[in-house]
C-alpha cells in the first residue's frame, strides 16, 4: 500500500507504519511515482492541477485532508473514495482564536491600533465581555470549545446547532436568540443550508451594538449587507473569513472601524505539523487493517 503526504516532516509524526505501506512526499509537480497505485492521498491546498491528480490515482481509496473545511473537495473526490477531514485538530487554535478577536473588538484593540499608526493618543471607554450574551452558531468541537471560554468570561452562551440537543438549539431558533446576543459566532460548515446563512434579515435581528465573529466561511455571510451594517456603526464584525477571499484591497470593509479582519489564520498556529498528521497515522493503519476510518465526510459535514 502507498501513501502520498504534503510534508516531509510528517514522517516523523505519522507513528508505526504498518509493513508494506510505502509513504512518499508529494507537493505538486512532477509525481514521484506511480499515482495510481496511491491508496490514500494526503493533499496540498487545491490548484489547477488536483482534478487531473485525482483522475490519475485511479487505485485512491481515501484522500485524508489537513484542514476541518471540506466543501471544496466534496464535489471533486470521485465515488466510492472516502473524504476525511482533521476535525479536532484545529479545535484549540481556532477557538482561541474566535475568544481573541471577540475581546479584542469589544475592547475596541483595533479603533487603538489604527490610532497607534498615526501615533495619536485618544483614550476612550469601550465594551466587555464579562456580563454579556453570546450565540454560538455551529455546536461541534470548535463551538463548544468557544462556548466554554465565554462561559469562563462570564458570558452567558446559547449555542445552535444542525440537530436540537439538551442545551442547543438550532436554526428555527435564530429569530428568538438573535436579538439577545452581545456576541454572535457562526462557526459552521459551509453546506447549501448554511450558505448565505447571515444575510441582511439575520443580521437585521441582531440588536444594535451587536459584534458578528465569523470564523466559519466567508460564504456564510452576505458581505454586502454586512458592511452596511457596519459601516451604520450599527454592528460591529471580527473576520477570519471574508467572500470573496482574499478580501479586495479596495473593499470597503478594510476602512470601517467597527471592522477587525484577518486573513483566513484561526488555526495558523506554530505546531500545524505535530497536530495534523497523528491523525494520518492512524487512518493509514486503519486502512491496510480494513477496519473503518476516522472522520469521514458525510452529506458535507
Amino acid at each position: 500500500m502507498k501513501i502520498w503526504i504534503v510534508h516531509e516532516a510528517g514522517r516523523a509524526q505519522l507513528g508505526t507504519v504498518p509493513d508494506g505501506v510505502d509513504v512518499e512526499v508529494y507537493g505538486g509537480g512532477d509525481y514521484p511515482s506511480d499515482p495510481a497505485t496511491v491508496s490514500l492521498w494526503v493533499p496540498p491546498f487545491q490548484d489547477r492541477t488536483t482534478p487531473q491528480t485525482l483522475k490519475d490515482m485511479t487505485g485512491l481509496r481515501a484522500v485524508q485532508l489537513l484542514s476541518a473545511g471540506v466543501e471544496t473537495w466534496v464535489p471533486l473526490v470521485p465515488d466510492g473514495v472516502a473524504l476525511c477531514d482533521n476535525r479536532g485538530a484545529h479545535t484549540e487554535a481556532t477557538a482561541e482564536w474566535v475568544h481573541a478577536a471577540a475581546l479584542a473588538s469589544v475592547r475596541g484593540f483595533d479603533v487603538f491600533a489604527r490610532r497607534q499608526a498615526a501615533r495619536e493618543w485618544k483614550p476612550q471607554r469601550s465594551g466587555t465581555l464579562s456580563g454579556g450574551t453570546a450565540l454560538v452558531v455551529g455546536a461541534g468541537s470548535i463551538g463548544e470549545n468557544v462556548a466554554r471560554r465565554f462561559a469562563a468570561a462570564n458570558m452567558a452562551v446559547r449555542k445552535i446547532a444542525r440537530t436540537a440537543r439538551p442545551g442547543v438549539g438550532t436554526l428555527a431558533d435564530l429569530p428568538e436568540l438573535l436579538p439577545q446576543a452581545d456576541v454572535v459566532v457562526l462557526i459552521v460548515p459551509l453546506t447549501p443550508e448554511t450558505e448565505g446563512l447571515a444575510d441582511a434579515a439575520f443580521l437585521a435581528r441582531m440588536k444594535d451594538g451587536a459584534l458578528l465573529v465569523n470564523a466559519a466561511r466567508g460564504k456564510v455571510v452576505d458581505t454586502a449587507a454586512l458592511t452596511a451594517e457596519v459601516a451604520s456603526g450599527r454592528l460591529r464584525c471580527a473576520l477570519d473569513v471574508t467572500e470573496p477571499e482574499p478580501l479586495p484591497a479596495d473593499h470597503d470593509l478594510w476602512g470601517l472601524e467597527g471592522a477587525l479582519i484577518t486573513p483566513h489564520v484561526g488555526g495558523a498556529v506554530e505546531g500545524f505539523i505535530e497536530r495534523c498528521y497523528p491523525l494520518v497515522g492512524d487512518q493509514v493503519r486503519r486502512l491496510a487493517a480494513g477496519e473503518p476510518l476516522a472522520n469521514v465526510v458525510e452529506n458535507g459535514y
